[in-house]
């Protein structure tokens, strides 16, 4: 994890962490590398997400690029997954997307995609924190006519969406659906998606006012969509986050199918239809252990990486294969996008559900999920990067594995985004596992103040 940029791009409240300052600099220098790496003018794009200060942080990094000489295409409000799809599409250098993602709207980020629709590279990341953080080099001063300008996009969300809809197998006509937008970046797609592909849909949470993304709200607080799918009599109900990166979703009875439901449900339909590349789903270590022993009875491959959807895309990429995502939701059908896309894995899970008949609920039940519980402490910032040397914890996580032996297992991680460590514990047991991670959180918390 580098010096500016975690595993999700820079992330910190804004205009205290993430400051317009910053945002200049980091496009000065994103600039620059990519004016060294190219024999034209570069052009790159800039989308954003529905939060106060997008604007503010827009601005600045457009301006930022401008002075180094890129001419700039300005999205406005798209989900992240637009931004990594019209970059490709659209032929420019390298998009950037301004968002927090699931966070609340107090915070902000900067993630970049290259040309080809994929983050940026670790090497290139460094390149461009070394300009800022070391001044390594110094980017240049344009004057004149070599200054970059800036264009606003007037079909940004209508290719985006157009091209989601082409990944539909079919339309889904008599489908009832809830759509919760988060007060975000779905709030200007989702209803005109599913509508274009004949579903009838109940909308909620989307008229963002720039402080509500994500507020009690979307794939992190799934009990509103879940109440007003079975209050409505609905098929089923999607929620997304800030960004609509991330898919969630409730049956007909509001209960919650999480991502390891939904990339095991993908998996054995596309095993079925033989077109899992390689027999094989890539999911990170976080996953809930029901999938993998559903993944063996099934004769599915699940191969488990590190957490970070970049990281299940490096393997992905790597062996060849089409399916992964995270538990969380972000879900990648490397056939049809570079990156996770909310709303594409919707479309994807619609598509089996109209093919094979079956109710979300039916499908769903095919997989049984151990027992988990997830607490996440808050730790500084000098505290979560002591984690790994700290033997008080050590002693607690050894004593709770060796008390659930193969029962069980535990998980304990820095959050790549927050100042958090996160404590996953699983096992037949909840009452057992519930005791084990409150024991471990408690440590934690008291040695990483």
């Amino acid at each position: 994890m580098g010096r500016l940029f975690g595993t999700d791009g820079a992330r910190g409240i804004a205009n205290t962490e993430i400051t317009v300052e910053l945002a200049m600099k980091i496009g000065r220098a994103a600039a620059m590398v990519l004016a060294e790496n190219t024999d034209h003018k570069p052009r790159v794009l800039i989308g954003a997400d529905t939060r106060k200060s997008a604007d503010m942080l827009s601005a600045a990094i457009a301006s930022g690029l401008c002075s180094v000489g890129v001419d700039v295409l300005m999205l406005g409000t798209v989900p992240t997954p637009a931004v990594a799809y019209l970059v490709k599409e659209y032929g420019y250098d390298a998009g950037v997307m301004i968002s927090a993602s699931h966070n609340p709207c107090e915070y902000n980020g900067i993630k970049i995609f290259q040309s080809t629709g994929y983050k940026l590279p670790d090497a290139m990341e460094q390149e461009i924190e070394a300009i800022i953080l070391d001044e390594v080099k110094t980017p240049p001063v344009i004057i004149g006519g070599g200054v970059g300008k800036v264009t606003i996009a007037q079909n940004a969300i209508s290719d985006y969406i157009n091209h989601l809809a082409h990944t539909a197998d079919r339309l889904f006509y008599g489908m009832r659906i809830a759509l919760d937008c988060a007060n975000g970046s779905a709030s200007v797609t989702a209803n005109t998606l599913f509508k274009q592909l004949g579903a009838e849909c109940f909308v909620i949470n989307a008229n963002p006012n720039g402080t509500n993304i994500n507020e009690n709200c979307g794939s992190t607080h799934i009990e509103a969509l879940s109440a007003f799918v079975v209050e409505n009599g609905l098929d089923l109900g999607f929620a997304f986050d800030g960004d609509a990166d991330r898919l969630l979703a409730v049956d007909r009875n509001g209960k919650l199918v999480d991502g390891d439901k939904l990339m095991g449900i993908a998996a054995k339909y596309f095993k079925e239809k033989n077109k899992l590349n390689g027999n094989a789903l890539v999911a990170t270590v976080m996953s809930n252990m029901g999938l993998f022993a559903f993944c063996d009875k099934n004769g599915i491959n699940c191969e488990k990486t590190k957490v970070g959807d970049r990281y299940v895309l490096e393997c992905m990429l790597e062996k060849g294969y089409h399916i992964g995502g995270e538990q969380s939701g972000h879900l990648i059908f490397l056939e049809h996008a570079t990156t996770g896309d909310g709303q594409l894995s919707a479309v994807q899970i619609l598509n089996i559900i109209r093919d094979t008949g079956k109710t979300l609920d039916e499908l769903a039940d095919e997989i049984e999920i151990f027992p988990q519980v997830l607490k996440n402490v808050k730790v500084s910032a000098f505290g979560k990067h002591r984690l790994s040397e700290d033997k008080d914890i050590k002693l607690a996580i050894e004593a709770a594995e060796k008390e659930l032996g193969e029962n069980g297992r535990v998980l304990v991680r820095a959050s790549g985004t927050e100042p958090l460590v996160r404590v996953m514990l699983e096992g037949k047991d909840l009452e057992q596992i519930e005791r084990l991670g409150s024991t471990i959180a408690e440590i934690v918390a008291e040695r990483l103040i």
